[in-house]
This record gives structure tokens, sequence and C-alpha cells, in this order.
């Protein structure tokens, strides 16, 4: 199992970044996947979860509106579209299998993770 992120990068508030999330090694299609980040001094939060058909996205309360994930299945591949940064958005954002369980986002093995970098 094999996750790649990639997109992250300065931007200035209220500016847009796309972050990608390159999966191999596993059925992709069969899996929800979603992103979490996590600032530095913070714990991990997570961000989106979308299931790999049919199902319902979740997204925290924090990004909603402003956030979207989205996913190529073809191209075993996950988007995060972040429209409306925040300086508070700046964090390490991670893919990795995901399933949300009374609210809760619960992650599996992440890749590396990108850095988003909001500056105000």
């Amino acid at each position: 199992v094999q996750l790649v992120e990639s997109g992250g990068g300065l931007v200035q508030a209220g500016g847009s970044l796309r972050l990608s999330c390159a999966a191999s090694g596993f059925a992709f299609e069969n899996y929800a996947i979603g992103w979490f980040r996590q600032a530095s001094g913070k714990e991990r939060e997570g961000v989106s979860c979308r299931p790999g058909s049919d199902g319902i996205t979740y997204y925290a309360d924090s990004v909603k509106g402003r956030f979207t994930i989205s996913r190529a299945n073809a191209k075993n591949t996950v988007y995060l579209q972040m429209n409306s940064l925040k300086p508070e958005d700046t964090a390490v954002y991670y893919c990795a299998p995901c399933t949300v369980i009374g609210g809760d986002f619960h992650f599996g093995s992440s890749g590396q993770g990108t850095q988003v970098t909001v500056s105000s």
C-alpha cells in the first residue's frame, strides 16, 4: 500500500490550493479515502472522508463550504480542493483510508504528507 500526497505550498489567506493523493498497491475503488491534517504542536484533525463509490462524504465543520474532496478511481487518485484558505488551515496534510463512526474520523496508514502554509 502506497499513498503519495502532493500539491501543498505557500498561499495567502483567501487563496486556493488543490492537493492530490496518488494511491497504489490496493483495490482503491473499494476503499473510502480521506484527508487529515496536523498542525505543529496540535493534535491530528480529520478533514474529510469520501467513500469509494456510493455513500456519504464527510467534512469537518472547520472546512465545510470551503473544501471539496473528489476522487478519480480510474486514476487511483483523490483530490482536496481548498478554497478561501485561512491561516488556521496551515498544517501538514495527509491522505489515508478512512471511516467515520459516530461523527469521528478514523484513518489508516498515510503517506508522507504535504505542507500547506497560509499566510495572513
